[in-house]
């Protein structure tokens, strides 16, 4: 039988029975990590490169659509990231079973929902200003 001391240090289930497999989930979770930081920096570089090409190239109102454009696709690359960031943070809270973790992660999951759901709105709107929908 587990004590409340042995899951607040960590200790539960999974690092007595099967520390193989807890390995092997801190692995999966920190390759999300590395996914989502990936997926993060390829947005933003096409974003900047294609304000540079917007700025270069057009001129006028045309500029401005096309930076439009790249603002909701980098919007897009963030949305994907801050889910992938979830997930990771979903598998370190599972395998933790610390009640502070708990807790770190529903503050997480709140502010990136908010961050989330703003950004979709903004999205939104710039899509409607467009004349896309």
């Amino acid at each position: 039988m587990e004590t409340l001391a042995a899951l607040e240090t960590g200790e539960g289930v999974l690092h007595g029975q099967l520390p193989w497999l807890v390995a092997l989930l801190e692995w999966a979770s920190a390759a999300i990590d590395l996914a989502a930081i990936l997926l993060l920096l390829v947005g933003a570089g096409r974003f900047i490169l294609g304000v540079v090409v917007a700025e270069l190239v057009r001129r006028g109102p045309e500029r401005v659509e096309k930076t439009n454009r790249e603002r909701i696709e980098l919007g897009r690359y963030i949305l994907a990231g801050l889910e992938l960031f979830i997930v990771s943070d979903v598998i370190h809270t599972a395998l933790s079973l610390r009640f502070s973790d708990l807790l770190f992660l529903l503050l997480l999951v709140i502010i990136r929902s908010i961050t989330s759901y703003f950004l979709e709105r903004e999205l939104d709107t710039l899509k409607k200003e467009l004349g896309r929908e």
